[in-house]
């Protein structure tokens, strides 16, 4: 079942739908940054290439840093 969450980004307001899965391993991996969810969530959108959607890579970061 998809979880959706909103955050701010580039000063507009994004909702991002992941399963419950993605997002425990997305906030394990802030939480070993000593980062909030949302910085972490920052951080990955401003990184990510233009043709890579942000729920992509999401689930790719929370993969590869698990």
């Amino acid at each position: 079942m998809l979880e959706k969450r909103s955050f701010s980004l580039s000063g507009h307001r994004t909702s991002v739908a992941l399963e419950s899965e993605f997002w425990a391993a997305l906030a394990e991996a802030a939480q070993r940054q000593d980062v909030a969810l949302s910085a972490l969530v920052t951080r990955i959108d401003t990184e990510r290439g233009p043709d890579r959607p942000l729920a992509s890579a999401l689930r790719v970061f929370a993969l590869l840093n698990r």
